[in-house]
């Protein structure tokens, strides 16, 4: 053995792949993650680590030259081997062989690559990054965030992984710093354009992996504040101080204590974003405003009136004017005009919403609330589940902007309230029928008919000077019959501009009958008919006949298909009425393929059903052949979600075929559009003498129970449901209707409620002998005790359920059954027999549902949690994060959430805090609104111990108090727990 100065190096052999002349164009190198090359689509070899080492050191120079000295120091430091210059040599001959003489160049003594613009990952980050400071400082936060967000997601793990040497290890420290830098200025960002709940999650997490880093817990702290954890954002304050102080003996930067004192004073500049109030990213200028009519006429008074209330509202509080007066009196278009007239005085934007108050069934205030927060660029993740907490918010989010909100269509001062901004600067304009007497403050303006004048003027823009001028007199009988209603007169005046044939005087005597002129003082729904009896009286018989029918359906509006079902017509057929409909102004076309009507036509529709359907079973017939679509349809979506599923053998024979779908997604997005009238429509069925198909349609749609947005009108129609039952003698439509209640009172965390339910279904599904009921009551019976740790009961329920399944064939059933004891297996120790019950379950999944099953998602769920009781963590984490996607794709809120939150337990008992951390933010986001405070409770017990876990101990003493007053309040066993973890001395 010769005389070294230092080890040898062993180069091995490689082999170059072939390479086409022109494929240098096609190189890519990474070096954010493991260092690769890659020609197309091909991986190619890098060689050894040292090789691989002499490639980043060249690829991070940017093209210029290094020297073999530079690379042998940068690959070896200051104990270079004896043979380190051959080495070097010998690896760059090596590389360009793979890359090719024109990628890898020699140049005086030394080597360079030559790569093109965008052939080095890095590189393309730094662009990336630098068009994000460029458009930031433009005031596009939305173009900066995306390009921030596309720089990062260049990182694939660890930058220059297992790659060996000096040079690589500082370049591997500088690229990681640069990381976090570009993550924070997008997590900044995010704050500033609204996104602050998401960012929740990312920055627990962050500030776990980095302690010491203050502007991370900078931005945890904001973040945190603005999604109303106010708290918790000071206890991220007391854990920091405490951390540098243990840690490096300091204090936190003045920045972070100004921090704490805002928040402290609630300063409300620090609720929003802090340079724009209205964020590129987000849609935070609203234009919602209907487009103003181009024949407005007359109510010269009225628009100056309202105008000048508009144009000084930036001086007064709550500017709010109340429009009241009969329908079609012309409050919305003369609303809208004023509207639109003041935009100017509103340059933060307008708001508009139909809140359906003449109607049975007026908009609920939360569900417009949460709609005005979306369009005002509030996240979902970040609105409230109260009403009281949505009110509180959009008056925060209000403040300081200028926007005016038309409020249509209002039922009484108590549903807008809540509405109404509470800030100088906004404005409300509110249509109504009745006077707002008891709206405080409100400018109160009573609209009465046109005067003969307007009411000329406005049917003569409509039907044209030409036609009015020979017949003035005809033409002033036409307005004087129609009430001088402005509704009225623009339906008549359409008509008649519609029929070249006919003359004004033909029109006069049409409406000469006094039953068509109702004055003044007997307007209200009577003129309304008068008017809209001229429309109906000269529509062609079939139009007529889908006139009437469609009004009877209780729903917001209707789809194309379902009104075929409802008009007993194949598609093209129906679409054709509908169209002509529309273009007698009788019915309006909500969006493509969709119809709704105005809600006093509505009722005018079903007062000519009434009057003209003889016998009245047509109409009977009318509504049981939409009632047979929406089951056949949902039936058939509930089978792509849940094959082999046998209820659906127990559904009512259905007379009329539904939509067929062979694509999934496409079957869910059918579901979640139509939840509206497909509960509507159980809920009216129900009424008219059809409780047990309604009550199957309700088992058939069970998905929107728990997707969190429909669960409030599920429970409604779920009660409506078991009332009309009860009424009629039904036992089983009652059974099963009180099933889907218990149901969804469970998903809401509503157990005593649940209970009762699902032990009436229970008794009334033996007394029917409906092996629906008496399989899924006890399996829901189960579920609550479980909940509530009464393990024997839930264990003799969950027996009674499984054998109710069996004796019925129901294989999915009893799978669930099994799963469902194998949790309280789990919850009384027996771990084997509980991981052994949930494989039977997922077995008996996997042998009759596809893969992609939504029950398959809830056999590995049970699984999962028997695995983590039983200690395989790695085998709960694959089939929990295999439940994890089948449940966001089938859109299942609850279960997305919740099986985060076991994911968080999961990483919590492997010691893996800051994963936990996270996995339960995310849980928090998801289940808000769904999923009831004792869940909620559970997550925030876990996410206060995995915060004390990383050292934010007073962060998790905030969500442990929150926790325990939400167990204390519901008087559950939990509360113990909590308590414990709250003594010092445990946490310690």
């Amino acid at each position: 053995m010769g005389r070294d100065d230092g080890p040898r190096v062993h180069v091995p052999e490689q082999r170059a792949p072939e390479r086409r002349p022109g494929d240098d164009t096609d190189l890519r190198f990474s070096v954010l993650g493991p260092v690769r090359a890659r020609r197309g689509g091909e991986t190619l070899p890098s060689g050894s680590p040292q090789q691989r080492a002499l490639l980043t050191a060249l690829l991070l120079r940017g093209g210029h030259t290094a020297t073999a000295a530079e690379l042998i120091d940068a690959l070896w430091g200051d104990e270079p081997p004896s043979q380190a210059l051959a080495a070097v040599r010998t690896y760059a001959s090596r590389l360009r062989k793979i890359l090719g003489p024109q990628t890898l160049a020699s140049d005086s003594g030394g080597y360079a690559m030559r790569t093109g613009p965008d052939a080095v990952d890095v590189t393309v980050a730094e662009e990336l990054a630098a068009g994000a400071d460029k458009a930031r400082a433009a005031g596009d936060r939305s173009r900066a965030r995306a390009l921030l967000n596309k720089a990062l997601a260049l990182w694939d793990g660890e930058a220059l992984a297992s790659v060996p040497g000096p040079y690589a290890e500082n370049q591997r420290t500088r690229l990681e710093e640069w990381r976090l830098q570009l993550t924070e200025t997008r997590l900044d960002l995010d704050l500033e354009v609204g996104c602050h709940a998401e960012a929740v999650s990312e920055l627990t997490a962050l500030t776990a992996a980095h302690p010491l880093r203050e502007r991370l817990r900078e931005l945890l702290m904001v973040a945190l504040y603005r999604s109303g954890r106010q708290a918790e954002a000071l206890a991220v304050y007391a854990d920091t101080r405490r951390l540098l102080a243990e840690e490096l003996g300091v204090d936190p930067r003045p920045e972070l204590a100004q921090l704490q004192q805002r928040i402290l004073r609630a300063d409300e500049e620090l609720a929003r974003p802090a340079d724009d109030p209205t964020p590129a990213a987000a849609p935070v200028r609203p234009a919602q405003l209907p487009a103003t009519v181009p024949d407005f006429t007359g109510r010269a008074s009225f628009v100056r009136e309202l105008g000048e209330r508009l144009a000084t509202a930036e001086g007064s509080v709550m500017a709010v004017s109340a429009l009241a007066g009969i329908g079609g009196v012309g409050k919305t278009t003369l609303a809208v005009h004023v509207a639109h007239q003041g935009r100017k005085h509103f340059p933060d934007g307008q708001l508009y919403v139909d809140l359906q108050g003449a109607g049975s069934r007026a908009a609920e205030p939360e569900t417009v609330l949460g709609a005005f927060l979306r369009a005002l660029g509030t996240p979902d993740s970040a609105i409230p589940d109260s009403l009281d907490e949505r009110a509180a918010l959009y008056r925060s989010t209000l403040d300081g902007r200028r926007i005016l909100i038309l409020l249509d269509n209002a039922h009484d001062a108590a549903q807008i309230r809540p509405l109404l901004p509470g800030t100088t600067g906004c404005a409300a304009l509110v249509t109504s029928r009745v006077r707002m007497v008891d709206l405080a403050g409100a400018h109160l303006v009573d609209l009465d008919v046109m005067s003969p004048e307007e009411a000329l003027q406005l049917f003569t823009r409509i039907v044209g000077e030409e036609r009015i001028n020979s017949e003035r007199k005809a033409a002033l009988d036409v307005v004087a019959a129609c009430g001088f209603l402005p509704l009225a007169i623009r339906i008549a005046a359409s008509r008649l501009a519609s029929r070249r044939t006919w003359t004004v005087s033909v029109l006069a005597a049409k409406l000469a009958d006094e039953r068509r002129r109702l004055d003044e003082l007997q307007a209200g729904d009577l003129a309304v008919k008068a008017t809209f009896e001229l429309g109906y009286g000269q529509l062609e018989p079939a139009q007529a006949r889908a006139f009437r029918l469609l009004g009877l359906a209780d729903g917001p509006d209707i789809s194309l298909a379902a009104a075929a079902a409802l008009l007993d017509l194949e598609t093209h057929a129906a679409e054709d009425l509908l169209e002509a409909l529309v273009d007698t102004s009788l019915v309006e076309s909500a969006a493509p393929g969709r119809y709704r009507y105005h809600d006093l036509v509505r009722l005018y529709a079903r007062s000519c059903a009434e009057r003209d359907e003889e016998p009245p079973v047509k109409r009977e017939l009318a509504l049981s052949r939409l009632l047979d679509f929406y089951l056949a349809t949902a039936a058939g979506v509930y089978a792509l979600e849940r094959p082999g599923e046998r209820v659906l053998d127990h559904f009512s024979r259905t007379a009329y075929p539904g939509l067929v779908f062979q694509v999934r997604e496409a079957a869910l997005d059918w579901l979640f559009t139509e939840s509206s009238g497909l509960l509507a429509c159980a809920r009216q069925s129900a009424t008219i003498g059809m409780p047990r198909p309604a009550s199957d349609l309700l088992m058939a749609v069970v998905d929107l129970a728990e997707s969190g947005a429909n669960s409030h009108q599920f429970a409604t129609a779920a009660t409506s449901v078991a009332q009309a039952a009860e009424a009629a003698g039904e036992a089983q439509a009652e059974a099963r209707a009180r099933t889907m209640l218990s149901h969804v009172h469970s998903v809401s965390g509503r157990f005593a409620e649940a209970e009762t339910q699902a032990i009436r279904a229970l008794n009334l599904g033996r007394l029917a002998q409906d092996p629906v009921s008496q399989g899924q009551a006890p399996n829901q019976l189960g579920i609550i005790a479980l909940y509530e740790n009464r393990h024997e009961d839930a264990e003799s329920h969950f027996s009674q359920a499984m054998t109710a399944f069996r004796a019925d064939g129901n294989k999915p059933g009893e799978a669930a059954a099994l799963c469902n004891l194998s949790r309280v297996h789990l919850a009384t120790g027996r771990t084997t027999s509980a991981v052994r019950l949930a494989q039977r379950g997922v077995a008996i999944y996997e042998d009759d549902a596809t893969g992609l099953a939504l029950r398959l998602a809830n056999g590995k769920y049970a699984l999962g949690l028997a695995l983590i009781g039983s200690r395989q963590t790695a085998g709960a984490q694959n089939v929990l994060l295999e439940a994890l996607r089948i449940f966001r794709e089938s859109r299942q809120q609850l279960w997305h959430g919740m099986t985060l939150f076991r994911l968080a337990e999961l990483h919590l008992a492997e010691q893996e805090a800051p994963q936990a951390a996270a996995h339960a933010e995310q849980a928090l986001a998801v289940l808000r609104g769904i999923g009831g405070d004792w869940r909620r409770a559970n997550v925030l017990t876990v996410l206060g111990q995995a915060l004390a876990v990383i050292g934010q101990t007073d962060r998790a003493q905030v969500c442990w108090s929150e926790a325990l007053s939400i167990f204390e309040e519901l008087g559950s066993p939990e509360a113990e727990t909590v308590r414990r973890l709250l003594d010092p001395a445990a946490v310690a």
